[in-house]
């Protein structure tokens, strides 16, 4: 089958871990050859939204396609051809305001009418948006994302020993927040654990700079723990993190799969999750659970986490969710959407 995919993710600013989702699906994909992939993205100077719902299915139809996937939720209204939507996430269940306007509580109506099947990375996410469809809700199909290079590769000691240099670590034992730095990444939960843990060790998150972030830093000044903000990190760096570090740290209030934990897995670390969400689902009997809300339940799983074994080798389900699982998920489906 030739199916076109909307790879506007990665030629266009979208949230780090929805690039991430559609950069390792279609590679590989395009590395498998069970299906003949076409990338279609926008060209420098076209506007997203117009391009999406003027020219994608167009162009998908001109290439030949016999489907059109998008990794996000917005997809071409008017097409001939079978869609395939991806929802990633539902924030507005969950007080949150990224990403729950209007738009994005629509798109996720629409497209459950339009598109010929829906993909969610989670168990959890597919749970929400059956119950949150009227119409549409045996179209909701779980596509979990992966893990591969270079998280689980062999330590990078010297890269190491650079990344202790540039940001001043020392031996305390670090907590590690990837990318914590929005408001839903909830890094206050965190900071105010490791206050009420009350022994010497250091949070480091990495992330760009926000209004959030900046908070956050308040806050930790305010409670006496030591934070480092690291700002953005190229994904060896952050491996590199990964192994200097005893422990990761995901407590968002929400989220539709939580790459930190798998890549804390690949890498072999202990990861704390909040209670009843995707982290903690896609976690499971590795994911040492605390309610986000009380840092006192924080501090007890920071204390486990920090006493477990670093075992720098992939552990969980880490070794079961690979890039060319999540490939062969996407093959099934468009392979079952083309018999019908």
């Amino acid at each position: 089958m030739r199916i076109a995919f909307d790879v506007s993710p990665l030629a266009r600013p979208h949230p780090r871990g929805v690039a991430r989702a559609a950069r390792g699906a279609v590679e590989a994909l395009e590395r498998r050859g069970v299906l003949d992939i076409v990338r279609l993205a926008p060209n420098d100077g076209e506007d997203l939204r117009a391009w999406r719902h003027g020219e994608l299915a167009r162009r998908a139809e001109a290439a030949g396609c016999e489907g059109l996937h998008s990794f996000v939720s917005a997809l071409p209204l008017a097409a001939r051809l079978p869609r395939v939507q991806t929802v990633h996430e539902l924030p507005w269940r969950h007080g949150v305001a990224e990403n729950a306007d209007l738009g994005h509580r629509a798109w996720v109506h629409v497209g459950g009418l339009v598109a010929r099947a829906v993909a969610t990375p989670s168990e959890f996410v597919a749970r929400e948006l059956r119950a949150e469809l009227v119409a549409g809700a045996s179209k909701v199909n779980v596509v979990p994302w992966g893990v591969g290079a270079p998280f689980g590769v062999e330590r990078d000691e010297a890269r190491e020993r650079e990344l202790v240099r540039s940001f001043e670590l020392d031996d305390a034992p670090l907590v590690l927040a990837p990318g914590a730095t929005r408001s839903k990444k909830n890094l206050g939960a965190a900071i105010r654990g490791l206050a009420a843990l009350g022994v010497r060790a250091r949070l480091v998150v990495t992330g760009e700079r926000t209004e959030s972030l900046a908070s956050d830093l308040e806050l930790a000044r305010s409670l006496g723990v030591d934070v480092v903000a690291t700002g953005e990190l190229d994904d060896c760096d952050l491996v590199s993190l990964h192994h200097r570090a005893h422990c990761v740290v995901v407590l968002s209030r929400s989220e539709g799969f939580a790459f930190p934990v798998l890549e804390a897995l690949a890498c072999g670390l202990a990861v704390v999750v909040a209670r009843d969400d995707a982290a903690a689902e896609l976690a499971g009997a590795d994911g040492i659970v605390a309610d986000a809300d009380r840092p006192d339940e924080v501090a007890r799983a920071l204390a486990a986490a920090l006493a477990s074994e670093r075992r720098h080798e992939p552990r969980g389900r880490a070794l079961e969710l690979t890039w060319d699982r999540c490939a062969e998920r996407i093959e099934t489906l468009w392979r079952g959407l083309g018999s019908r």
